[in-house]
């Protein structure tokens, strides 16, 4: 482990979380009764608070919705911040210009805090999409530009990010929410057998994140989510995984705390050194963040999780 990284392990980092003001930007994935609770806007001043309780110095926030405007905004959210170390953010990966784009966020206020790309693949009706050819010129692109790319798919959608990131080794590609596994149901194939492919390549990366709510919002438990955390784990390793706490969606399930607590019951059987890779360090590395080294906040002891009380507003 290098100083750097040393220095970033005095806290955890959240690899994974959100924002949005509905006064600016409507959020249209936000419909019906089961989500209702996330019809509100949620900050950095409300997240603030939670991450920091939870022991966490540094952060990635990630794009909600594929519009331009977004990611500039971010940007400029990272460099007004305290808490946010890297913007994971979003350009039309079909355009023929995407390396202009890149270099234009790049260019603008807080711009060097642009770490990654990512696009709403799971809303994409062909299951083929992340490899048609125009997608991988500009998968190309964001790898050229030195930047990663994050990967929201549903576990049909596997099979194409395995192929895009076998044809493409130069770029990262980092599985957000351990690829979408069937919890509710319990099912564990094809997923795993799916996700272990995915691992099999060494330019892959896997987020612990999302989890709770590809669980029964209202009864959850720890040793539920095992065998799905306990796939990623084996299949990529402490070095190649990282925990996300995908705030403010999470609230559906289970509070940050309840989230990094599980996050911390699923990983009790590591060493310290391999807890430190997916608390901090594998998100240090593969997003290439700068993060001092502040001291960790202090952390709420955990509580036995065994089951969610449900919805969470």
């Amino acid at each position: 482990m290098t100083a750097m990284e040393a220095n970033a392990t005095e806290g955890v980092i959240d690899a994974h979380h959100h924002v949005w003001d509905l006064s600016v930007r409507d959020q249209n994935w936000i419909t019906g009764r089961e989500l209702a609770p996330l019809r509100r806007d949620f900050t950095l001043a409300d997240l603030d608070p939670e991450a920091r309780a939870a022991g966490v110095t540094a952060t990635v926030l990630v794009q909600t919705i594929d519009v331009p405007q977004e990611t500039p905004e971010f940007l400029a959210l990272a460099a007004d911040s305290a808490l946010v170390a890297g913007v994971v953010g979003w350009t039309d990966l079909t355009s023929p210009d995407v390396a202009r784009a890149l270099a234009v966020l790049r260019e603008g206020p807080g711009g060097e805090y642009l770490v990654g790309i990512r696009h709403q693949v799971q809303g994409e009706s062909d299951p083929r999409w992340l490899v048609r050819p125009d997608v991988l010129r500009g998968l190309a692109a964001v790898a050229e530009a030195g930047l990663v790319y994050d990967l929201v798919v549903k576990p049909h959608q596997l099979a194409a990010a395995h192929e895009a990131a076998r044809l493409l080794p130069g770029l990262t590609f980092v599985l957000d929410h351990a690829g979408k596994p069937p919890i509710a149901s319990g099912e564990l194939r094809p997923w795993a057998d799916s996700v272990r492919r995915l691992a099999s390549l060494h330019n892959t990366v896997c987020k612990l994140s999302g989890m709770v709510t590809e669980a029964d919002w209202g009864h959850w438990s720890v040793e539920g989510l095992r065998p799905y955390a306990d796939t990623v784990l084996d299949a990529f390793g402490p070095r190649r995984l990282m925990f996300g706490s995908d705030w403010p969606v999470c609230r559906l399930a289970a509070t940050y705390a309840e989230v990094a607590c599980a996050a911390r019951e699923l990983t009790a059987a590591l060493r310290p050194d391999e807890r430190r890779e997916v608390f901090a360090a594998t998100a240090l590395r593969t997003y290439g963040l700068t993060v001092t080294g502040s001291p960790a906040a202090h952390e709420k002891p955990c509580v036995q999780l065994s089951s969610s009380p449900g919805p969470t507003t």
